[in-house]
């Protein structure tokens, strides 16, 4: 037969009895064991002064009122307190017996450890807490997404406006060329000829001087107007155009030679061209790229001291150096020599746009060739190398 004391002191939950004043009368061995004490020191204690702050708080608020009110209540988050500080989480479930007339008898207390249902419901609140987070952090990335979307557009469409605006300049830039190239050119080739058919006829002495500065004035505005094409040319990317085909090389340079000597009959060109076959080239691209270096040469060298160009076959190359005497190239001025537009000098006497040099390493290049640069107080020194065989002479057409 079942032992009722037995099942009340040893039930796998507290029990506790109240008096009508809450003054705890019985108590179980179970519910005493958890607290670190014995029943006997629980009697005559109040169930509120086993609370701990914040309990003793919602007894008086909310626990003792909600049980006179309906006479019971069930599942009560508590915490109580032990002799010791322990603090032992629990369930408590109450009910009142009263009498007939509707006063308080007895208050029997049943309590259930909630150690690990405190735990459960913290992890919960925790991983609540962290979804929170997640959601927030991921609608957070969801707007920085949204706006790097919106300024990725913006980009693109002011990307596109900015190349429609460069395909109109570089179609302005082409209408350009055709404007050098033909409505200029054209009629500066007339008044050249003209200029040659009143050069045959009987002149004064005055007529003489004044149409050879018109003549040298035409031939230095096709000079600028050719150099303005190669640099359009070049800057919508097409490079300098040329024509290579087997060129006696030597009789090119030759000539080079002499126009620039009678330019400038004062001053000593001093020249060994040692070409003797025929080289893939476009002849008329390196005459200009020689006479450039030449020109270059005899404005920068000392005007007492002569200026040497030197022509020599290597191993399939073709090397051409100018050389010339005077103040070495400073450094800072030689890493922009082949810049367009820039000129060493700013002296009013140094006359052209600043695009020889320019002109010159586009044309190298298009031959498969470069051009390099030695200065000391020596000697400045240009060196044109290009490939000499027919693969390396004909890269850009």
């Amino acid at each position: 037969m079942e032992d009722l004391e037995d099942l009340y002191e040893n039930a796998p939950c507290g029990y506790l009895s109240l008096a009508a004043d809450g003054v705890i009368v019985k108590a179980n061995r179970t519910l005493a064991g958890w607290l670190g004490t014995q029943s006997v020191e629980l009697l005559g204690k109040r169930f509120y002064e086993l609370l701990n702050v914040p309990g003793k708080i919602f007894y008086e608020t909310h626990f003792a009122p909600l049980l006179r009110m309906q006479g019971y209540f069930n599942e009560v988050a508590l915490d109580l307190m032990g002799p010791d500080g322990r603090r032992l989480p629990v369930l408590a479930n109450a009910a009142e017996r009263r009498t007939s007339d509707g006063g308080v008898q007895f208050t029997r207390i049943t309590l259930f450890q909630a150690a690990d249902r405190r735990r459960y419901e913290r992890e919960l609140v925790d991983a609540k807490n962290a979804a929170d987070r997640a959601r927030k952090e991921l609608e957070e990335l969801n707007r920085t997404l949204e706006e790097r979307v919106a300024t990725g557009i913006a980009e693109r469409l002011q990307l596109e406006k900015g190349l429609h605006a460069e395909k109109e300049v570089a179609r302005l830039r082409e209408q350009f060329v055709a404007i050098l190239g033909h409505d200029l050119r054209n009629p500066l080739a007339s008044i050249a000829g003209g200029l040659n058919i009143l050069s045959r006829e009987t002149q004064s002495d005055k007529a003489k001087r004044v149409l050879t500065m018109m003549s040298q004035s035409t031939e230095r505005m096709s000079s600028l107007i050719r150099d303005m094409l190669d640099l359009a040319r070049c800057r919508a990317g097409q490079g300098i155009a040329i024509d290579p085909k087997p060129t006696k090389l030597r009789a090119i340079l030759e000539q080079v030679v002499q126009e620039l000597q009678a330019a400038h009959p004062g001053r000593d060109i001093q020249s060994s061209l040692q070409i003797a076959n025929e080289v893939r080239c476009d002849g008329g691209r390196v005459a200009q790229l020689v006479s450039n270096l030449l020109g270059n040469a005899l404005t920068h060298g000392a005007p007492d001291r002569p200026i040497k160009i030197v022509a020599v076959p290597g191993v399939n190359e073709i090397v051409i150096t100018v050389a010339n005497e005077g103040e070495p190239i400073s450094e800072h001025v030689k890493d922009r020599l082949f810049e367009p537009f820039f000129r060493a000098t700013s002296s009013a006497e140094k006359q052209g746009l600043g695009l020889g040099l320019f002109i010159s390493g586009e044309i190298a290049r298009s031959h498969g060739g470069t051009i390099d640069v030695k200065s000391d107080r020596k000697e400045t020194r240009f060196a044109f190398t290009m490939p000499a065989s027919d693969q390396g002479a004909s890269l850009t057409m």
